[in-house]
């Protein structure tokens, strides 16, 4: 049996990214605990001071098939490259004809861009096309 895995964010605004993602993935953000209207609603229950509100968001699958994401707010900005980042699939099967694949992957980094991220620079190599883009905090993630 497989873990399952959370993929975590460290963040300035973890609301502002997990709207970002959640709407870059066709995510939604996490309901409320069950018996909670809201967040706010959860955290005032909990005695969490609203000053710490912020501290935290997540975005899940709809669906429930892909990973949890996690925005967790640190004090420190983001200082160099990304180790892992993520690649989102958007030009269909291999299998599909290149000037088709392409289109489709302009088309998400435009939508992407609207969102408020940025793009960085097209990469065409073996073969491959995609575009390496930033996110509203900095952080790096291709579209392929």
């Amino acid at each position: 049996m497989a873990t399952a895995v959370q993929i975590v964010f460290d963040c300035a605004n973890p609301d502002g990214l997990a709207t970002f993602w959640a709407a870059a993935l066709h995510y939604k953000k996490q309901d409320p605990p069950s018996g909670f209207e809201s967040w706010e609603a959860f955290l005032k229950a909990q005695g969490i001071p609203e000053s710490e509100w912020n501290s935290a968001s997540a975005v899940v699958d709809p669906d429930g098939s892909g990973p949890r994401i996690y925005f967790q707010q640190v004090p420190e900005g983001k200082r160099v490259k990304n180790r892992v980042h993520l690649d989102l699939n958007v030009g269909g099967p291999r299998t599909a004809p290149p000037q088709e694949r392409r289109r489709r992957i302009d088309a998400e980094v435009d939508r992407l861009v609207g969102l408020k991220a940025r793009k960085v620079k097209a990469v065409e190599e073996r073969g491959e096309y995609f575009v390496n883009m930033l996110d509203p905090e900095g952080n790096e993630f291709d579209v392929q």
